[in-house]
């Protein structure tokens, strides 16, 4: 009978212990999948980088100011995003490029197209095309999203490796309220250079149309910039942002609640 019992025992000890290495493999998982829809979801398969924490802004030595639809509020990002109505996507079956506008006007009427006026905002020893005061021909970036340095050579194939982004995408802003804006808003907002910078090529693809909550530049050093330019440029424009892409843009910003928005 001792026997039995103490088997018994044993057996009980062993069952409590298997149910007790369960219960704590059961609440790492549920860790695992908080933290990833949290703070982890665009931290995977990321590898630490460092580049620059902004970007230029115009340089009105040779640019001139554009007309957006409203003045970027001055004070903190987090304060301009509290400002941004909250809706859901509008659908983009209707969505065209055209609609706004040619790509690369001289929106400024400084004699010089919009991707030229980037390029030359953006890059740092600048070479000028023979006979050229405008067109930009090569120099380096200091990349902000790879947060790697990066030639620009122009050629039919070279010149994909620096891309010229619109910050807050065209897709996006159509789907968020741009498609009530008048053509020539549009066409404002598609060469405005609040919303324009020079990236990497690679990462401007891969982005798309995406917004905060699907993709966010792999050098953290940048994000804050780049949310509180996307708010100034929403707020400059009158869009309005998704309830998944307020949420992403706060976590972004609470790692630095003293980011002010970006002013032309």
């Amino acid at each position: 009978m001792s026997t039995t019992w103490t088997a018994y025992r044993r057996a009980r000890r062993r069952s409590r212990q298997a149910w007790a290495v369960l219960a704590l493999a059961l609440a790492a998982v549920i860790g695992g999948v908080a933290w990833f829809f949290t703070n982890g979801q665009f931290a995977v398969a990321e590898t630490a980088v460092s580049g620059p924490d902004s970007a230029p802004v115009a340089d009105y030595r040779w640019m001139k100011p554009v007309r957006s639809v409203a003045p970027v509020p001055a004070g903190t990002a987090a304060e301009a995003l509290e400002t941004l109505a909250v809706k859901g996507r509008a659908g983009k079956d209707d969505y065209d490029r055209s609609s706004f506008g040619q790509a690369w006007l001289d929106a400024d009427r400084n004699g010089c197209d919009t991707r030229n006026d980037i390029l030359r905002r953006d890059l740092t020893q600048l070479r000028f095309s023979k006979g050229s005061k405008c067109k930009v021909a090569g120099g380096s970036l200091a990349e902000p999203y790879v947060g790697k340095p990066v030639e620009f050579e122009r050629g039919p194939e070279s010149s994909k490796a620096v891309q010229i982004d619109h910050v807050v995408a065209l897709g996006d802003a159509w789907q968020k309220g741009a498609k009530q804006l008048t053509a020539t808003q549009r066409s404002t907002f598609a060469n405005d250079p609040l919303n324009l910078i020079a990236v990497d090529g690679p990462a401007n693809v891969k982005k798309g149309a995406g917004d905060a909550a699907t993709w966010l530049p792999a050098n953290k050093k940048f994000r804050c910039h780049y949310v509180a330019r996307q708010i100034s440029v929403k707020a400059a424009y009158r869009l309005w942002v998704t309830s998944a892409e307020k949420e992403a843009m706060k976590r972004v910003l609470a790692s630095c609640p003293g980011q002010q928005t970006i002013r032309p």
